[in-house]
C-alpha cells in the first residue's frame, strides 16, 4: 500500500497529470472568482433593508459567508472539474507501469457525466463532515470520519478506475470480495483530502493510487473473478 502510494504521488511529474491538476485548480478558481464577484456587486448594490449601517453589516456577513463557502467548495468542486479528466491519470499510469495490458474501454460522454457528479457529492460530503469534528469526542471522531468517508471515496475511486476493466457490476464484487484494500486505500485519501492545499491535488493522486490497487487485486485473485478479468480485458 505505501508502495502505490509512493508511486501515486510519483506521477504527479508525469505532464498528463499536472495537466489535470492544473484543469481542476484553474478552473475551480474562475468558477468562484466569478461566483464571488458577482455576490460581492448583488450586496453593494442592493439596499436590503435600507438602513445604511444595518446593510453594511449585512454586506460584510455575507461576504464572509461567500468566502466560507468558497473554502468549503473548492476542493469539490476540483474534484468534480477532474474527474473528467482523470481517464487521461489512469491511461498514464498504465502506461508507465503495466504497459502489457490491453487497451481498456472507452468511457461514454453520459458515464463520465454520472462519474463527476459522484465525484462531486462525495467528496462535497467529506469536507463538510470535516467541519464540525472538533465539537465531536476527540478520538471518537476522527474514527468516524475516516471510517465513512475511507469507505465512500475507496468506493468511488476504485469502481472509477476498476470499471474501464471490468463491467460495474463485476468492479463491485471484486471491490466486496477483497473489501480490505479499497477501504485502507480509501482512509489514505481521506487524509489527505483534510490537509490544505494537498487537496487539491488529491483527484489526480487518488485516482494513480487506486490504479495500483486494483491491480494489486486483480494480480492477486484467482478462480472465476481473475478469468472473467481476463475475459473483460480481452
Amino acid at each position: 500500500m505505501f508502495r502505490a502510494l509512493l508511486l501515486a504521488i510519483g506521477q504527479l511529474s508525469d505532464p498528463a497529470s499536472r495537466r489535470v491538476v492544473w484543469i481542476g485548480v484553474l478552473s475551480a478558481i474562475t468558477a468562484f472568482a466569478l461566483l464571488a464577484g458577482g455576490v460581492w456587486w448583488a450586496l453593494f448594490h442592493t439596499a436590503l433593508t435600507g438602513y445604511a449601517w444595518v446593510d453594511g453589516v449585512l454586506d460584510v456577513l455575507g461576504g464572509l459567508a461567500v468566502l466560507v463557502l468558497a473554502w468549503v467548495l473548492f476542493p469539490a468542486t476540483v474534484g468534480m472539474v477532474s474527474s473528467f479528466f482523470l481517464d487521461e491519470v489512469v491511461q498514464a499510469v498504465e502506461r508507465r507501469h503495466y504497459p502489457q495490458l490491453p487497451a481498456a474501454r472507452q468511457t461514454g460522454l453520459g458515464e463520465e457525466l454520472l462519474t463527476a457528479l459522484r465525484f462531486f457529492a462525495v467528496v462535497l460530503l467529506v469536507n463538510l463532515f470535516a467541519l464540525p469534528l472538533y465539537l465531536m469526542v476527540p478520538g471518537l471522531n476522527l474514527l468516524i470520519f475516516y471510517t465513512v468517508n475511507g469507505y465512500l471515496l475507496g468506493r468511488e475511486y476504485f469502481e472509477m478506475v476498476a470499471i474501464r476493466r471490468l463491467g460495474r457490476k463485476e468492479a463491485g464484487f471484486l471491490r466486496r470480495s477483497m473489501p480490505l484494500k479499497p477501504f485502507s486505500a480509501g482512509v489514505v485519501i481521506a487524509f489527505l483530502s483534510t490537509i490544505p492545499f494537498v487537496n487539491l491535488l488529491v483527484p489526480v493522486i487518488a485516482s494513480a493510487f487506486m490504479v495500483h490497487v486494483y491491480h494489486s487485486m486483480t494480480g492477486a485473485m484467482t478462480g472465476p473473478m481473475t478469468g472473467l478479468s481476463r475475459r473483460e480485458e480481452a
